[in-house]
């Protein structure tokens, strides 16, 4: 897979940088707005991180590393599904790339997964799959803070 097709998608939460960075290592809090899916990870660049839960009835395990973290600014882990019907391989990882900036009381929280097949494939995930799951983080971030 060619790692220049990216989804991207931005959303600009009424919440501190602290209150999202909340939302989005606290496995608490990803449980609620990500399919109910339990993450484990010790936030250590280079250490493993998973993702179980179930999805239409059927049990998932995704998996990756933790690349770079930079609180409140930037995080940064591989992602790779088992659902997505690839093998586990390196090459068949997405690098999943949260950027934080925090402006007037707001954060603009943006998303970037590459590695995709196509950019039709990359504009899919960005509205249909990371869409939804970014407005949840949105709910949960406004309500924390």
């Amino acid at each position: 897979m060619a790692k220049k097709f990216v989804a991207e998608k931005q959303i600009t939460i009424r919440a501190s940088a602290d209150a999202v960075w909340r939302a989005l290592t606290d496995p608490t809090l990803v449980k609620r707005y990500l399919h109910g899916t339990n993450m484990e990870t010790n936030w250590r660049v280079g250490s493993p991180i998973t993702w179980k839960g179930e999805w239409k009835g059927k049990p998932y395990e995704d998996k990756g590393t933790v690349l770079a973290v930079e609180p409140k600014k930037l995080l940064r882990t591989t992602h790779w599904s088992p659902m997505g019907g690839s093998e586990d391989k390196p090459e068949n990882y997405h690098t999943v790339t949260y950027e934080l900036a925090e402006r007037g009381g707001e954060t603009i929280l943006t998303l970037k997964q590459d590695n995709n097949a196509s950019q039709a494939e990359a504009d899919t995930m960005a509205e249909k799959n990371w869409g939804p799951v970014l407005e949840g983080l949105k709910a949960v971030a406004e309500q924390k803070s």
